[in-house]
């Protein structure tokens, strides 16, 4: 089963915090740890900027054009993160 974005995050920053994503801390998995973060961080970029909401627009033109929905939902995401990452550079 794949991880959801939630947890790839969490797994993200307990290996940047210098601890191996699959130790146990007090029983749990440590990344379970980095949860209040992650949510914390997901919920401060709800909201999309100019940038962010251009490139998932174009993402959706172009593959609605091709008819397939989930390759523009895909696109869409992953454009829209990038131009939220190319923001902050």
């Amino acid at each position: 089963m794949s991880k959801s974005p939630i947890e790839r995050a969490a797994r993200a920053l307990c290996t940047l915090a210098g601890h191996p994503e699959n130790i146990t801390f007090e029983g749990r998995p440590m990344w379970e740890s980095f949860l209040p973060e992650v949510r914390s961080v997901v919920l401060a970029i709800r909201d999309t900027s100019p940038a962010m909401l251009e490139a998932g627009a174009t993402a959706i033109v172009q593959c609605q054009e091709q008819g397939e929905p989930e390759i523009a939902a895909d696109g869409c995401w992953r454009d829209m993160i990038d131009a939220m990452l190319a923001e902050a550079q």
